[in-house]
């Protein structure tokens, strides 16, 4: 029964965990569309055709899966309010035939002020926009799942990073992949805390959890620690001091908010990306508590290695290629 498959295995987490379960002994299926015929890569994903939209593609990719993770997003990251349920539904109907573990990496979008600055996983949920009023409709659907018979695990981390490239703030903002590092664009406010979270030790976190599935509650839901930046400098840091190691220099700039904001009328991503600004203008800071009295530590990777290997695999740096096409980058000036 160790057989999984993983929507969005193509992206940033649904890969990491892909490759993660795959390297320890897991049969793991990825969802491709336009996918010619079925195929089994060199990380052991066997790659079948298929949509995320479609239900008979996502029923016929789960049978005989005990595990989904939902780690999918809307094509082009467009359409949220009504791709996602859709595709949320095609998970439940897939894991209700097959009686799986539904597996979603959450976010902290999910909260607002009120739970700040340190958040437990059982904290008033009352998100300030719109992305984050339909991840709480998603945990709450999979809450209703829960109760009637289904089992879900949720596992909430900071902002992403790691050697794939994807849709996260550190590949699309704060450096430019394929490129020396010589400015880094920090969206935080100075003195402020930011919480983020290292691809790898966030798929560790899943697997170790996934593997001891049967002691979970129904609705199982857990918090990550990650790396806690308690003032906003030490990622930009660790940025420099890892450039600096291989022979450059990086200055950091503010990341250009007004133009952001000057773009929202026209750009649907821009304007979502203004709306979740208060996530680096307040300290906001998951309690891993629960997790670490169930599994008795986090998975944790040093913070310069872990950029380290970030920037080698973003191409960042000399000799380095990128690894995958990160798809619409969030433009800054300089």
């Amino acid at each position: 029964m160790k057989t999984a498959l993983v929507l969005g295995a193509s992206g940033g987490i649904g890969g990491e965990v892909a490759r993660r379960l795959a390297r320890t002994g897991w049969q793991v299926r990825g969802l491709k569309r336009g996918l010619a015929r079925a195929t089994v890569d060199a990380d052991g994903i066997a790659w079948v055709a298929g949509d995320a939209l479609q239900t008979a593609d996502v029923m016929r990719a789960a049978q005989g899966c005990s595990v989904i993770v939902h780690a999918v997003n809307p094509p082009g990251y467009r359409d949220w309010a009504s791709l996602v349920p859709a595709m949320l539904d095609n998970t439940l109907a897939a894991a209700s035939a097959n009686d799986a573990l539904i597996v979603l990496p959450g976010t902290v979008y999910n909260y607002g002020p009120d739970a700040f600055p340190l958040i437990a996983e059982d904290a008033p949920q009352h998100p300030r926009t719109r992305k984050g009023a339909l991840r709480v409709r998603m945990e709450s659907t999979l809450q209703e799942h829960a109760a009637q018979g289904g089992r879900v695990l949720i596992v909430r981390a900071g902002d992403f990073f790691g050697p794939q490239l994807g849709n996260s703030w550190f590949a699309q903002g704060m450096v430019t992949p394929g490129q020396p590092v010589r400015r880094i664009a920090d969206p935080n406010r100075p003195g402020v805390g930011h919480q983020w979270a290292y691809l790898p030790d966030v798929a560790a976190t899943m697997a170790a959890l996934i593997e001891r599935r049967v002691e979970l509650p129904r609705f199982a839901r857990f918090h990550m620690a990650g790396h806690w930046d308690a003032d906003g400098s030490a990622i930009t840091g660790a940025i420099r001091s890892v450039v600096a190691r291989h022979g450059g220099t990086a200055r950091v700039a503010a990341f250009p908010w007004w133009l952001v904001r000057l773009a929202t009328p026209f750009n649907v991503t821009l304007r979502e990306l203004w709306e979740m600004r208060y996530l680096w203008r307040e300290s906001v800071r998951t309690d891993n508590a629960r997790l670490v009295a169930f599994l008795g530590a986090e998975p944790h990777t040093p913070l310069i290695d872990a950029v380290e290997r970030t920037l080698e695999g973003l191409g960042c740096l000399p000799g380095a290629a990128p690894g995958r096409d990160a798809g619409v980058r969030i433009r800054t000036a300089g």
